[in-house]
């Protein structure tokens, strides 16, 4: 973390699934869904598991491949295997600019949506908005409520700890804005959520609470109706392929929880230990000066102890906004999947209940009503939106935290190597005071 006080932010005053490899093994979401695609060459042999295949990742670097010359190659290489073709692309959304508003009762930050499109659904070709949290909340309810069948990214936790965290800190709010522009970017890379009118309203809107008061339109009933629409049934089993979803997500969501409270101990040591460094250095310079020939090379090792505080402060601001947000982007996106998963159970417990009725009338071949076949193409409709969506959430997760993942190992590369050509810059000092001998 830095040092001193965070720094504060201007004031602008009052303004088939069967064919996928099992959630459990791991990244290999690359196959297509029902596609008999090849396994890439990492990949090694896929063991049974049930009536699913585990493809299990290969630990090390395939034969034949060369190494890069430095983490920063890799990282590089990796961000453009990953890079999508923006020509194909007719909608960009950002979210910059914050700023602070001081009214008479209350303090908020908004942030400029700027929006540049080309589709027919939008009367002019750029939009710039100012939003608040409030509004992103919003939006995120009336996509859930509307489009009941799709997983709706997550927006960053709302509350912070007072005391703790200043939600006013420029360092805070830079935090908050990365996480609501990427909330964005995900809705606007979704070949659905992106047409809804409600993200179309959002981003165009002058006066969003004009819209916010129209209270609760027919597609919010609808929305709501799914929700509890199975309040007086009861799901026999599901099927093994969203058992399988379900089982991932919730061992997936305790393995993020763990190595969260685990970073976040290490943060805490780390800025412990980066106060202990402070006081150690000056130490050594202080020193210095009672000293005659060891004075300059207790002035190098002091040197070399403020170059390595130096670093591991970078170090810790790094894992602080970089990593540790991903990792709860995530933990909020499996509670997201868990949600759309217990409405589509809701939807199949009703389609079972509804066609058990059918079966028990005395009829010898009895008709199926049209409120049965409308459920049951609910169903149908529900299990193709949400395999679809596991399919680009498996996709994104793999990009982001391979991109994360080396991200934090050339951080962690360049902090060693710091500290290293640091403790190595003394070590000639050292030697020719010997040789003075």
């Amino acid at each position: 973390m830095s040092g001193g006080p965070p720094k504060a932010l201007p004031s602008t005053g009052p303004q088939s699934l069967r064919d996928m490899p099992h959630p459990l093994a791991g990244s290999s979401s690359e196959e297509a869904v029902g596609g008999d695609s090849t396994p890439s060459p990492d990949l090694l042999t896929a063991r049974s598991f049930g009536d699913k295949d585990l493809i299990l990742p290969n630990g090390g670097t395939p034969a034949g491949t060369a190494s890069p010359a430095s983490s920063s190659s890799l990282l590089n290489r990796l961000q453009l295997d990953d890079d999508v073709d923006g020509e194909t692309r007719d909608l960009f959304v950002t979210v910059d600019d914050p700023k602070k508003h001081v009214c008479t009762m209350e303090t908020y930050i908004t942030y400029r949506i700027t929006t540049k499109s080309t589709r027919v659904e939008f009367d002019l070709p750029e939009y710039s908005v100012r939003r608040r949290y409030q509004d992103f909340d919003w939006l995120r309810n009336k996509l859930e409520e509307s489009q009941p069948t799709h997983l709706i990214p997550p927006l960053p936790e709302k509350f912070v700890v007072k005391g703790v965290v200043d939600r006013f800190s420029e360092e805070f709010v830079e935090t908050r804005r990365k996480a609501l522009d990427k909330f964005l970017k995900r809705i606007t890379d979704h070949p659905v959520l992106s047409f809804n009118e409600h993200f179309n309203v959002f981003l165009t809107a002058k006066d969003l609470n004009a819209h916010k008061k129209q209270g609760m339109a027919l597609l919010t009933r609808v929305g709501e109706s799914v929700k509890h629409v199975a309040g007086g049934y009861k799901l026999r089993s599901r099927p093994l392929e969203f058992a399988a979803i379900g089982e991932y997500l919730d061992t997936f969501a305790l393995k993020l929880g763990t190595i969260d409270r685990i970073a976040q101990r290490i943060i805490k040591e780390e800025i412990e230990y980066l106060v202990e460094l402070r006081e150690y250095g000056p130490v050594y310079s202080t020193w210095s000066a009672l000293e005659g020939e060891l004075a300059e090379p207790l002035e190098g090792v002091s040197a070399c102890i403020g170059s390595c505080s130096a670093a591991l402060e970078e170090l810790t601001d790094d894992t602080t906004e970089d990593f540790l947000p991903v990792l709860r982007e995530y933990i909020l996106y499996s509670d997201s999947m868990k949600s759309v998963l217990k409405k589509r159970d809701h939807v199949q417990a009703e389609y079972e209940a509804k066609l058990e009725a059918v079966a028990l009338r005395k009829e010898e071949r009895p008709k199926v009503p049209a409120d049965v076949e409308k459920c049951q193409d609910r169903m149908e409709c529900f299990n193709a939106d949400l395999k679809a969506d596991m399919e680009r959430w498996q996709n994104n997760k793999r990009q982001d935290f391979r991109q994360l993942l080396m991200g934090m190992a050339d951080k962690n590369i360049q902090y060693y190597e710091k500290c290293l050509m640091a403790w190595e810059s003394i070590i000639p000092l050292l030697q020719e005071k010997q040789e003075a001998k």
